[in-house]
């Protein structure tokens, strides 16, 4: 039991060899915590809205997505910093106006399957 850390080592294990499996499957506790970031940041129902509404559509500026998402302007705004601050959207701005896009290659590849529910 070779992967097991020290501190776990001294206990019993009924497939060791399976154990030591899925440490190396688990790797590094760093990059696990940022995994489920990342899911939590897809789980929350208005965040992920958001995400939907920019990954298909493209850069949206906070009132239009507000309209789509059936939310006010301060909560888009304040998930938006939320999102921003995780490094997921990015926005652009144009005079006045500010337009938020997706920019985490990641999280659009976990929206792709996500489409518009049949029914």
């Amino acid at each position: 039991m070779h992967l097991v850390p020290a501190d776990r080592a001294d206990r019993r294990t009924i497939d060791g060899h399976r154990v030591c499996d899925a440490v190396a499957a688990i790797g590094d506790p760093a990059h696990v915590r940022t995994w489920a970031d990342r899911f939590a940041l897809l789980g929350e129902p208005r965040r992920l809205a958001l995400l939907l509404a920019l990954h298909r559509t493209g850069p949206l500026a906070v009132s239009d997505l507000a309209i789509a998402t059936g939310t006010n302007d301060p909560a888009v705004s304040q998930a938006l910093r939320l999102l921003r601050a995780a490094g997921v959207v990015e926005g652009e701005r144009e005079g006045r106006v500010v337009r938020y896009r997706l920019v985490d290659e990641t999280v659009a590849a976990l929206l792709e399957p996500l489409g518009p529910s049949d029914g």
